[in-house]
């Protein structure tokens, strides 16, 4: 039987993400951050309305897969192949510079070589899915930037997941070329099966609309798909959200892409999406918060920040983007989400950091992900004086 409590949680969560976005439409700030506001307004961390809830966050999950699974078919797949290079290297210079920065941080702050590398590790992978919906906000998901940071945040996972299989490896007592190596295939294996899969899957729907027409009902199979390829990659030890990007793009070229999406699109926006940004604020807690731990903080936020505007900034401009687009996409990586609190409870669980380092990581993760979309904002403005701030129409 359904908790009734929930019920409640879930009217007030569509109710305060939508008025706080229409609230920041009116300023001229990106909706996205209201919707994150609300969840800390409704959560422990000021108002305690609602409580963290696996039910809530199981929503939430669906949420951020169908947001990557429509970001994937809102792809400009031609783009997208041209900028697979320079994805690889942004994604490469953005995970060793935060990598670095973090393992610095945190050996200057006295924590042991290999726990300071650990923590490099948890701040170097990116949250796909604020930089996703910010860019989709303002229209930017489509053009050369938007492709080359989809791309590169694709390769970011699999960087961080394999970087991750050889840490745990030698923490468990040497670096393990077993371990290394299954992870490696693994990876291999999923992308050649999304790749065959996908091929087969846009064939077949571009064949069944020149035979039967587009048909609203084609959006289920798609979806189904997505879900199918998300659980793929959960169970080959990679995000699902990986797997949902990937099944995107497998529709991203067949004639009925529109009706998926737009069938998409109603079913994420209108209840999945807005649960999974107030999730993210639902679930801000300061418990066990010290004076040191919250300088620690301050600095590998800065660091945080810092390292993947520097380091994606100089692989964009590796790659002959503008210097314009090299901000743009260095700040289109800053986010950090999911995947910094998976690999922070994996080592926590194996006792690689310290459970103090959680909260430490939720501020990271928190702070990343607000100034992202405001950030974004301000280097996508037309005008140069509004460069740094947030004003500015849609």
């Amino acid at each position: 039987m359904i908790d009734i409590q929930l019920l409640l949680f879930i009217a007030l969560i569509l109710l305060s993400t939508k008025a706080l976005a229409v609230f920041m439409k009116r300023i001229h700030l990106p909706q996205v951050v209201g919707a994150l506001i609300a969840g800390v307004l409704l959560g422990p961390a000021v108002f305690n309305l609602v409580e963290p809830n696996e039910t809530i966050s199981v929503i939430a999950e669906f949420g951020v897969i169908l947001l990557l699974f429509a970001a994937g078919m809102e792809t400009d797949f031609r783009q997208l192949r041209h900028a697979l290079k320079s994805s690889l290297l942004i994604s490469l210079l953005g995970v060793i510079a935060a990598l670095g920065g973090g393992f610095l941080t945190a050996f200057l702050f006295g924590y042991p070589s290999f726990e300071s590398f650990f923590i490099g590790v948890i701040i170097a992978s990116m949250s796909t899915s604020i930089t996703v919906e910010a860019l989709h906000e303002m229209g930017k998901l489509k053009t050369p930037v938007g492709t080359a940071l989809m791309g590169a945040s694709l390769f970011d996972d699999v960087l961080v997941i394999v970087i991750l299989a050889a840490v745990m490896g030698m923490g468990g007592g040497g670096f393990s070329i077993g371990v290394l190596g299954l992870t490696l295939l693994k990876i291999i294996i999923f992308f050649a099966f999304a790749v065959i899969a996908g091929v087969l899957m846009s064939k077949f729907f571009n064949w069944f609309t020149a035979r039967f027409g587009t048909r609203s009902r084609l959006a289920i199979f798609a979806i189904a798909y997505c879900f199918l390829m998300a659980y793929l990659a959960e169970v080959l030890g990679l995000a699902s959200i990986t797997g949902a990007y990937l099944a995107g793009i497998a529709f991203c070229t067949t004639r009925c892409v529109e009706v998926i999406e737009h069938k998409t699109h109603q079913l994420s926006y209108l209840f999945f999406t807005p649960v999974f940004l107030a999730n993210i604020g639902i679930h801000t807690s300061f418990d066990g918060v010290t004076g040191n731990i919250i300088i620690f903080t301050a600095v590998l936020v800065v660091v945080a920040i810092g390292s993947k505007i520097v380091g994606c900034g100089l692989g964009a401009k590796i790659s002959k983007f503008t210097s314009r687009e090299s901000l743009q996409i260095g700040v289109g990586m800053i986010a950090r989400g999911e995947v910094s609190f998976i690999v922070a409870a994996k080592g926590i669980m194996a006792g690689y950091v310290a459970s103090t380092m959680y909260p430490s990581v939720i501020i990271v993760v928190l702070i990343t992900v607000f100034l992202t979309p405001l950030l974004l904002k301000a280097v996508f403005s037309d005008k140069k004086s509004e460069i740094g701030t947030t004003i500015g129409n849609e």
